[in-house]
């Protein structure tokens, strides 16, 4: 965690349930210390975590929330400032999208989801909650390893038993997953060939293949149909 961060969890601890006295800042003074806070914490901060840890009044920040993000959404901007996972998160504009990943290409290798991982994810994310059997059935391979590794990447986490014969174990995505797809929340999820390109293109730590390619073709057929099926987003509790 962050120093800032740390800042700004001890400050939402201390003040929580007490009525805080606010700080007197001019206007361009906390516009600038808003969008520091935003640009230096990784997680996506709600209006209410950044009032109270700089003791403004909440709709004083909601104000300056929205004259950030009108700005930082003029064309001469190559960042942005949008809601992410319930909160507010600084990125890059996708319309800059490929000229970045053209210069990360040329830093390093291209890192990536393998393809298992990213088909089992799909599967999770469009028909949450479901068990590790259901994930086989659908995939037709043992999938333990990948899922362990999307837990281990914080892409995935249990939600609880389903109430059947052995009480199998549910799976679900969590914020960390809209975080590292960039979804305000699941109504934003793209269709399954929109996540395997998002997927194939995302920056994160490179994983290891966890079952050989032959066993994870191109998503389709069945894996497909699974997200052709769905009609409403899934609900997260």
């Amino acid at each position: 965690m962050e120093p800032m961060e740390v800042q700004l969890d001890a400050a939402s601890d201390l003040f929580e349930g007490v009525a805080i006295p606010h700080i007197e800042l001019p206007d361009e003074q906390l516009r600038a210390v808003v969008e520091a806070v935003i640009y230096v914490t990784d997680e996506p901060l709600t209006a209410d975590q950044i009032a109270t840890a700089l003791q403004q009044p909440a709709a004083r920040i909601g104000r300056v929330l929205e004259e950030l993000t009108a700005e930082y959404n003029k064309s001469e901007h190559g960042l942005t400032i949008r809601e992410v996972a319930g909160g507010y998160k600084m990125s890059t504009k996708p319309e800059h999208h490929e000229a970045v990943r053209a210069f990360v290409k040329n830093l390093k290798p291209p890192l990536k989801l393998s393809l298992a991982a990213l088909e089992t994810l799909a599967l999770i994310a469009y028909k949450q909650p479901i068990t590790a059997p259901e994930v086989m059935e659908v995939r037709g391979v043992q999938g333990a390893g990948v899922l362990k590794t999307l837990i281990d990447r914080k892409l995935i986490a249990t939600a609880g038993r389903k109430a059947v014969l052995g009480k199998p174990i549910l799976y679900k995505t969590t914020k960390e997953f809209l975080v590292q797809f960039g979804l305000k929340d699941l109504s934003e999820l793209p269709t399954l060939k929109e996540f395997e390109e998002l997927g194939r293109l995302s920056t994160m730590d490179e994983m290891p293949d966890e079952e050989p390619s032959f066993e994870a073709p191109a998503v389709t057929g069945s894996a497909a149909e699974v997200a052709s099926e769905r009609t409403e987003p899934p609900i997260i509790e």
